[in-house]
């Protein structure tokens, strides 16, 4: 089976040289209004809160967005279910430099916890299946390793990071490789040691993969019977059960439950990532 690396964390070197890229773009050339308005020697405490129910994504971010001159702590983990008003974490520390980084961070949070809810939203009707939800690399520019790692906080699983991660060959590669077996073959003969998963969206397609020889099966926009043929197909096949199948391609939470009984071990789903609602979360100064 395909396995690849899980982003169940992200190491604090990681997050404070994201957000230092990030304060860059909003902070070029200081905060003119905080700078104009606030003493210098002025101290806060600040509370962020839930303003909507929501699944939380953020407790290894939250405690890397500031400068060490303050100080965080955290009431809440990542993948717990937060409640309307909910006190997710505070800070204390200058009040010019909470200001200055509130929306930067506010607007990472959101979307980190708005992909963990909708992730959860999937996740929760895949229950008792034995069917992952794979994300795609069809993230935000700049924001992937964020946005794998709330997936995960909502329960679902990363599929490859990035191109260099795993050999995933799809239509057009097929189309300028020329056929199925000429693509397979030469992603052999590099011998990069990487698992080779073929998109498929024919069962003709399948049976000239299991031929040439891959990891795993990406069956492409297939309804759940035809779904079911290519399951049987492959798992039929001399060493079957050991080939990863995911289906992908217009799955919805509408649509999700008639793919879980079809026999594929995922469902990756680009909407997780592209799609998700960023969450309403305020950052509330409590006192001085």
């Amino acid at each position: 089976m395909i396995e690849y690396t899980q982003y169940k964390t992200l190491s604090e070197e990681y997050v404070r040289g994201k957000i230092q890229q990030f304060l860059e773009e909003d902070i070029p050339k200081g905060d003119i209004t905080t700078i104009s308005t606030v003493p210098s020697d002025s101290c806060s405490v600040a509370e962020f809160q839930a303003v909507e129910e929501m699944v939380f994504s953020g407790e290894y971010v939250i405690p890397f967005s500031f400068s060490k001159k303050c100080e965080t702590e955290m009431f809440v983990s990542d993948g717990e279910k937060l409640s309307k008003g909910q006190k997710i974490a505070t800070v204390k520390g200058p009040s010019s430099e909470i200001l200055s980084r509130e929306r930067t961070v506010l607007n990472l949070i959101q979307r980190l916890c708005g992909i963990a809810t909708l992730t959860r939203k999937y996740t929760k009707i895949a229950e008792g299946h034995p069917v992952k939800i794979l994300d795609t690399r069809k993230t935000t520019p700049g924001l992937r390793m964020f946005e794998k790692y709330a997936v995960t906080a909502g329960g679902g699983f990363n599929h490859r990071l990035n191109l260099s991660s795993g050999i995933l060959i799809k239509d057009n590669h097929l189309q300028s490789a020329g056929s199925v077996e000429k693509a397979i073959l030469l992603s052999k003969q590099q011998e990069f040691d990487l698992p080779v998963e073929l998109e498929v969206d024919t069962i003709e397609q399948i049976k000239e993969g299991l031929k040439a020889g891959v990891d795993g099966f990406l069956l492409d926009n297939m309804s759940p019977e035809t779904t079911k043929e290519a399951v049987s197909i492959i798992r039929n096949y001399t060493n079957g059960n050991k080939i990863f199948i995911e289906s992908s391609g217009g799955i919805n939470l509408q649509t999700l439950a008639c793919y879980l009984e079809t026999g594929i071990n995922a469902v990756s789903i680009g909407a997780l990532t592209h799609s998700a609602r960023g969450m309403d979360i305020r950052l509330e100064f409590i006192s001085k």
